[in-house]
């Protein structure tokens, strides 16, 4: 496994809505987005990266390993 790239919230929200995921919401900075029955909330202050264990967290809930993030980030 390599190491995860730097995403930005705004990054995060976009590639999420690219694997179908609907913005459900938005509460303050945080973007709440859900697929059926999977949710997860992507916070967007500026042009900050997300941290890693933030971005970890999400894939979690989206149910996504890192190795599918990374292939499907890349293309």
């Amino acid at each position: 496994m390599g190491k995860l790239p730097n995403v930005t919230g705004k990054e995060m929200v976009r590639f999420l809505e690219r694997q179908q995921f609907v913005l459900r919401r938005v509460v303050g900075s945080h973007h709440v987005l859900r697929k059926g029955d999977v949710q997860t909330v992507v916070p967007v202050h500026g042009n900050e990266d997300l941290r890693i264990g933030t971005l970890r967290g999400i894939l979690r809930d989206v149910r996504m390993k890192p190795e599918e993030f990374e292939k499907l980030w890349r293309n």
